[in-house]
């Protein structure tokens, strides 16, 4: 209906067509403003995870493990869980133990009124196996959900390298804030070639994981595949996250005389 001679006409809102229908360009600056908060959200994941470590001049393997105190956190559940059974041939004291020490690191943080990201992962990881192993009667299945998180990165990464989006290459695109001209640019193809490799570094590490422990799990060797998991997590992580700085670092420019 249209209005007549002195008849106020409501005013549309701003990028709405009278049919209430949104404007393309609305609904495009709506679809990347949800892109952009996606990209933040990733970006800030893998900074708080130690991650943005290979965006730096310099490698700090502290840093990147979140310093003594992070790695005694990630590292003491299992090892606890390793000691107390080897001691005690059972499987409650363990689990207790173990569950105890992941508990502890979370009260202390919330005592501190420090950052609990990294120690109510921890608290997750070890509340998971708990379970499985006190359901299932089996020791060994305190360390199953690890085997299926390093199967599941691993599917992961390469599922994401064959579309052509190499994880690393996404991962430091988004910590520097760019995008990802890379992957189609020729004059950026060492660039790309570097982030593949580091793929590749990183999927090599999950298979490799996923090598040693799979038969150590399927023999119930639990004191064994509890000291792989200790071995070939923390420490091979980081290695695998120096190789990576070393491979994607930018060279410096030549200064200027």
């Amino acid at each position: 209906m249209t209005a007549g001679p002195g008849e106020h006409r409501p005013e549309q809102p701003r990028g709405e067509r009278p049919d209430g229908e949104q404007r393309p360009e609305r609904a495009h600056g709506e679809h990347a403003h949800r892109e952009d908060a996606v990209a933040a959200a990733a970006a800030a994941a893998s900074r708080r995870g130690g991650m943005n470590q290979i965006l730096g001049e310099n490698f700090s393997v502290a840093d990147a493990v979140g310093g003594v105190r992070g790695l005694v956190e990630s590292v003491a559940p299992g090892l606890v869980f390793v000691v107390v059974f080897i001691a005690t041939g059972a499987l409650v004291p363990p689990l207790v133990a173990s569950l105890a020490v992941a508990v502890l690191a979370m009260i202390v943080r919330l005592v501190q009124r420090t950052p609990v990201t990294q120690a109510a992962g921890g608290l997750v990881g070890v509340l998971i196996g708990v379970l499985w192993a006190w359901r299932s009667g089996e020791a060994a299945n305190y360390f199953a959900m690890g085997l299926w998180t390093n199967a599941a990165y691993a599917v992961a990464l390469l599922v994401a390298l064959v579309a052509g989006w190499p994880a690393v290459g996404v991962v430091v695109s988004l910590l520097k804030g760019e995008g990802f001209a890379w992957r189609k640019d020729p004059a950026l193809l060492a660039r790309r070639r570097r982030f593949v490799l580091a793929t590749w570094l990183w999927i090599g590490m999950f298979v490799l994981r996923l090598a040693v422990q799979v038969p150590l799990y399927l023999d119930a060797s639990v004191a064994w595949l509890g000291t792989a998991r200790i071995v070939m997590g923390v420490p091979l992580w980081a290695l695998t996250l120096w190789a990576t700085w070393v491979l994607v670092r930018e060279p410096r420019a030549p200064a200027a005389r």
